[in-house]
């Protein structure tokens, strides 16, 4: 069953990056097999002076990251909300990204570009989920892709 705009919403608001280290901005499609993402990387984003003076492109990670905030993250949460059965709340747990596999990247994406990430469950497990992940752009093409994983922890494990 597809997620509405406020669930879809809900969980978007419950991703724990925030900016400037925050790569989705919506999410537009949502149920228990799939999830669809939306960034647009803005022309001022801090690592475009760095990476690389005078063509600026963006970092292979922080693509990445954007498939993983979308993919195992947002996704996760849902994840864990239709699973969950005591009364322990969601935001005791942070979804954290845990290993890439098998990503290639065919194109570059340059600032100003926005950027589609779709993500399709290969397994979810207890906290575990591993998600075949795909960014495109809004024609289409194929930016990279690979399989992504991310587990909830309690939230008093990553804090300092």
């Amino acid at each position: 069953m597809e997620a509405d705009s406020a669930l879809r919403n809900r969980i978007l608001e419950m991703v724990p990056q925030q900016a400037p280290f925050r790569f989705i901005s919506e999410i537009r499609e949502l149920d228990e097999t799939h999830i669809v993402g939306i960034h647009r990387f803005r022309d001022d984003e801090y690592f475009y002076e760095g990476h690389f003076p005078g063509f600026p492109v963006t970092p292979g990670v922080i693509l990445i990251e954007t498939m993983a905030q979308t993919g195992v993250v947002a996704f996760g949460i849902y994840l864990q909300m239709l699973q969950k059965k005591d009364d322990k709340p969601l935001e005791d747990l942070v979804a954290l990204f845990t290993f890439a596999d098998a990503v290639e990247f065919n194109d570059i994406v340059h600032p100003g570009e926005e950027v589609i990430v779709h993500a399709k469950k290969a397994y979810f497990r207890g906290n575990q989920l591993k998600a075949e992940c795909a960014m495109t752009r809004p024609d289409g093409s194929a930016v990279c892709f690979g399989f992504l994983t991310g587990r909830a922890v309690p939230r008093e494990k990553v804090k300092s």
